[in-house]
């Protein structure tokens, strides 16, 4: 796939990981379609933004009616509710569940049958290290983890048709996410390398992903950890 005039969308554009994200496509000559609940915060050209809450389906589903010829869909919109065994919120693990899986799930099945059908096409899913389990965290690594088994499902079913599904999973990544009052008492660990993950990083990966060059990268769990993942 050549990103001259490539149409991508990208969820969560107005922050973090998926502002990152959309910078690099655009840097790289993509045209980029944001989705995010917030105010943009992108003004460039080749790049629009449309505001819904991806939480909710109905809005998913009138946001995606009206986009055309999409190339590439990145899913980076992400929120975290933290808590132990004994303090766990329903309403915070369903927020979690709606935007990080039912948005995913809702978005590939209008844009990967239309990438199948067309021959061509990119999704990166924005997973996380966490997947794997931590304490405190167990329904924020319930929808990761389900991610992964989404983009591993997906991609058999449309790897003959020249489209690609994968998932980047990082570790504790320097966004606004680490501020948020909900994670009060679950801090960050701080990767072997000696500092969080940046957003740029993930952004670079992504940017590979979507290139020809990763045609026959598919199904795939790419961590990008600082070495958390090694023994030690």
């Amino acid at each position: 796939m050549s990103s001259l005039s490539q149409h991508a969308v990208v969820t969560g554009s107005s922050a973090g990981i998926g502002r990152a994200i959309a910078l690099s496509l655009l840097a790289s000559g993509w045209r980029v379609t944001g989705l995010d609940v917030a105010a943009p915060c992108i003004e460039q050209a080749g790049f629009t933004h449309v505001a819904l809450d991806l939480s909710r389906g109905d809005d998913i589903a009138r946001a995606a009616a009206s986009l055309r010829g999409v190339d590439a869909l990145v899913h980076a919109a992400g929120v975290l509710r933290v808590g132990p065994l004994g303090q766990l919120e329903p309403a915070g693990g369903e927020l979690m569940w709606r935007l990080h899986v039912d948005a995913a799930t809702r978005l590939a099945d209008v844009f990967l049958p239309a990438m199948a059908a067309k021959g061509a096409g990119r999704m990166v899913l924005i997973g996380s290290r966490v997947a794997q389990g931590m304490p405190g965290r167990s329904q924020y690594a319930a929808t990761k983890a389900a991610l992964v088994a989404l983009a591993r499902s997906w991609a058999a079913e449309v790897a003959a048709q020249g489209v690609t599904v994968n998932v980047i999973s990082p570790a504790a990544t320097q966004t606004g996410m680490l501020n948020d009052p909900s994670r009060v008492g679950s801090a960050p660990r701080l990767p072997p390398i000696g500092r969080l993950i940046q957003a740029e990083e993930i952004a670079a990966l992504v940017g590979y992903l979507l290139s020809p060059a990763a045609a026959a990268i598919t199904g795939q769990d790419i961590a990008i950890c600082g070495g958390a993942s090694l023994p030690r």
